[in-house]
């Protein structure tokens, strides 16, 4: 006799298993819909995806968006979100929401690198710890063992994010998924300053967990919000364990008390490339099963089926929306760029396997819109973009269902990276 699968505490069902690795399906469950996963949520840094219309983002068969609680602190301010309902209802977008913690942004501009899922080690001669910056950068952010006070980027005027601060704007802004508030650190960080980050990071999960649990208890007039845990410890396995250990145990102690605990938990900071798997393999080890995981800032096609994998159930990334604006186009047969002279008088759709709202747009017509610097061209090909990797990514959790997953990765991996060089390289 079949039994229904069994929805966890956290509000995520798990599905079909990938045989031989982490990799599931599964649904999260949210106020405002259900999100099968894996899948990648676009991002929409400032309550919207840059240049295309919310309705253009559902069309193209997004199931959620994230956006930033920093930039929405700053501008327009977290009381706008909230007294227009919540993010989703501000941005007219009717399905589920994430807001990163803001921990992100803070930390970039508080030792002036540009800060990204780091792929590689870089220079090990730059140590950015506490008291050192990027060279040439002005530190606009200082961390302490309460928070960071920093400039804004906009103005700059000071302000402090604190573990209960980022909890306060979260709660407002409306999200159905919020982060906790975390220090992000970098390849480059030092061995020591890793470890204290961790448990700065540790404690900051502890408060974030209580402020949590009494917004809930006081804005129950508002949906319901799942906090998720952030993991750090660069590449680390030691660090890496010890930070979803200590997530797991603070998230059953939460709930043995009384409390709501860590709905789920992302994967951020500095990840070395070759070890993406391995890192998420180490976290996924000791945090519990029935717990959706999300890795922040990735969305190279290679990446993705690396992390699903490795367990991970949900992504985002700026990338397909920020190199559409300059005219890469991702397609089955590898990334190019529509700006390229080849495109003048290349009549056909950016990608003719891939159809949606730009297949009635020619290359050659995006080509000119970008010669003329008109804004058409960034909102088709961030259209295109984002349905790509949306695409990708739920073609996936179909072939893990039915059995056909290693065929469809393997195909789609050997024809994209074709005549590339592998992974690292793009066509055109």
């Amino acid at each position: 006799m079949s039994t229904a699968p069994e929805v966890s505490p956290s509000g995520f069902t798990v599905g079909a298993e990938l045989a031989g690795t982490r990799g599931r399906t599964g649904e999260i469950h949210t106020p405002h819909g259900d999100i099968a996963t894996p899948a990648f949520i676009p991002v929409g840094t400032k309550a919207t995806v840059k240049t295309v219309l919310p309705e253009a983002v559902a069309e193209l068969g997004a199931q959620a968006v994230l956006a930033n609680a920093y930039h929405l602190y700053l501008q327009p301010g977290p009381e706008i979100v909230d007294a227009a309902g919540g993010l989703g209802a501000f941005m007219n977008w009717p399905g589920p929401t994430y807001t990163d913690s803001g921990g992100f942004q803070v930390m970039s501009l508080g030792v002036g690198f540009k800060k990204v899922i780091s792929m590689t080690a870089g220079d090990p001669t730059l140590t950015p710890d506490d008291d050192s910056i990027a060279p040439g950068k002005e530190r606009l952010a200082r961390v302490d063992d309460d928070g960071v006070t920093f400039k804004s980027h906009l103005d700059g005027s000071t302000h402090r994010f604190t573990p209960e601060v980022s909890m306060q704007i979260q709660h407002q802004l409306g999200a159905d998924i919020i982060f906790a508030f975390d220090e992000l650190t970098t390849l480059m960080n030092t061995r020591s300053y890793q470890e204290n980050s961790l448990e700065r990071t540790r404690l900051w999960a502890i408060r974030c967990l209580a402020e949590h649990n009494r917004l809930n208890a006081a804005r129950s007039h508002r949906p319901p919000q799942a906090l998720w845990g952030v993991v750090q410890g660069a590449q680390y396995e030691d660090l890496r364990r010890k930070a979803a250990r200590d997530l797991a145990e603070l998230s059953k102690r939460d709930t043995d008390s009384g409390g709501r605990g860590f709905g789920g938990y992302g994967i951020g900071g500095a990840l070395e490339k070759q070890n993406l798997g391995q890192i998420v393999g180490w976290v996924n080890d000791e945090l519990p099963l029935d717990a959706p995981k999300h890795l922040l800032g990735i969305s190279e096609p290679d990446d993705i089926f690396t992390a699903i994998e490795a367990g991970i159930d949900t992504f985002d990334c700026v990338s397909p929306s920020r190199v559409a604006r300059n005219g890469a186009i991702y397609s089955f047969d590898g990334r190019y760029n529509v700006t390229n002279r080849r495109f003048r008088d290349d009549f056909g759709p950016l990608d003719p396997e891939l159809h949606n709202y730009t297949s009635n747009y020619s290359r050659a017509y995006i080509h000119h819109l970008f010669k003329a610097k008109e804004g058409l061209a960034a909102t088709l090909c961030t259209i295109h973009n984002e349905h790509f990797i949306v695409t990708l990514v739920d073609r996936a959790r179909r072939a893990i269902i039915d059995g056909t997953y290693r065929e469809y990765r393997d195909g789609f991996l050997a024809r994209y990276y074709a005549g590339t060089g592998g992974p690292t390289g793009q066509v055109g």
